[in-house]
């Protein structure tokens, strides 16, 4: 019997996160209103993070796993995790389309790009989107805290391998390269739709750039923040792209950063460098 398979016989929902389930806590002194016990998809160890109760699935309801059964199941998660990578993530079950406009964002962008909310807690009072590689399968998902959570970004599943997103078409033969999603997605949704985002700019690197010069990609028009630290990495950036072959430029409009420009702003910049 897996950990899966007893989980199942004893009508104990579970959700799959990484090399864990996570379910309402087993402790029948722990009234568990968010799941917060976390089961290991292959021996069966438990613990709760907040009444930090442990043991094992199989002991806990008098059932044996033997070394066996053991290999068994560890061989059963190696097959599921290959068929993860090649046919990629699926949207969580029961998620609801986001509908609202944060940051000014329309409801029409969001849903160009799949964004959701899930009472899951690697989602709950997040806005999150499915994170696509070139093929279009879902490699991971981002999601943005709309309050004072921490970290205000989230992926899952955690050392996703994360590519430049979204794939686009490229305008003249340029993208325009910006550091964050909602960077990329605020200029998506005022009429530049040939923005990309790194998730940060420590998320790229000589490969990344090379994969976009398979895309008919040529040159790379870098928009980070105004800001010293955001000069710093832009220049980082196009010492990348001259050891690919990449003509790149960079876009500089102090105090400002691609995320808070206003409609008629953006149209301003597309004048500058597209007219």
């Amino acid at each position: 019997m897996t950990v899966e398979e007893l989980l199942n016989s004893k009508q104990i929902p579970f959700i799959v996160k990484g090399n864990d389930y996570v379910v309402h806590c087993l402790n029948p002194e722990h009234p568990d209103r968010n799941p917060s016990m976390r089961i290991d998809r292959i021996d069966g160890k438990f613990n709760c993070f907040s009444c930090e109760f442990k043991g094992n699935i199989f002991t806990h309801f008098g059932e044996v796993a033997t070394g066996l059964q053991v290999k068994r199941n560890t061989i059963i998660e190696k097959i599921k995790q290959k068929r993860a990578e090649s046919i990629g993530l699926e949207m969580p079950t029961n998620y609801l389309p986001y509908v609202g406009n944060w940051r000014n964002i329309s409801p029409k962008t969001y849903a160009k790009f799949d964004a959701f909310q899930h009472n899951d807690p690697d989602f709950t009072n997040r806005i999150n989107f499915p994170i696509r590689d070139l093929s279009g399968k879902i490699i991971a998902f981002q999601g943005r805290h709309t309050g004072d959570g921490v970290p205000k970004y989230k992926f899952s599943p955690p050392g996703a391998k994360i590519p430049l997103f979204p794939r686009v078409s490229p305008r003249h033969g340029e993208v325009i390269l910006v550091e964050g999603l909602f960077d990329m997605l605020n200029l998506h949704d005022k009429g530049i739709d040939n923005a990309i985002c790194c998730f940060g700019t420590n998320n790229i690197n000589e490969d990344k750039l090379n994969i976009l010069r398979m895309q008919n990609v040529h040159q790379i028009a870098v928009f980070f923040d105004g800001d010293e630290p955001g000069q710093k990495a832009a220049q980082n950036v196009k010492g990348m792209c001259e050891k690919v072959d990449l003509t790149c430029r960079n876009i500089h409009i102090s105090d400002l950063d691609p995320g808070a420009l206003t409609q008629s702003q953006v149209e301003k910049l597309e004048k500058r460098l597209y007219a």
